[in-house]
């Protein structure tokens, strides 16, 4: 069985990762520092917005493939999905241009995140106790 939901937002956050990626690779390549980070603030928030996203998408990516392979509803799959997918995409634009301080887009890619995470458990809950309960 294929996930086509799934693999939609698991190949937008990884481009995300690519171009997080990058940024980091330019700020090592311009301090040549390969290991840690420097007192440049932009520097240090690139590697954090790097670092979150690569702490947060592979749970989301599990849960919503799970979610989908167990047949919740693709629907439901999607939208919790987009929440996600868009709250990564949002923290890591705030986390860049608020340079690592407070940015309203790095608040609201943090809620929909956690929103998105809270829904697809809710979701993957609710399917196993109506198949098994």
């Amino acid at each position: 069985m294929i996930v086509p939901v799934s693999a939609v937002f698991a190949a937008v956050l990884g481009l995300l990762l690519l171009v997080l990626s990058g940024m980091v690779s330019r700020f090592r390549l311009k301090y040549k520092k390969s290991l840690g980070v420097t007192d440049d603030r932009d520097f240090q928030a690139a590697v954090r917005a790097q670092a979150n996203l690569v702490e947060y998408a592979p749970l989301g990516l599990i849960m919503l493939a799970v979610a989908e392979l167990n047949g919740v509803p693709s629907g439901l799959v999607y939208w919790t999905g987009m929440a996600f997918v868009v709250g990564r995409v949002l923290h890591a634009f705030g986390m860049i241009n608020g340079r690592g301080g407070p940015h309203i887009a790095r608040m609201a890619g943090i809620l929909l995140t956690w929103v998105g995470i809270l829904a697809i458990a809710v979701l993957l809950l609710w399917n196993v106790f109506q198949v098994y309960g």
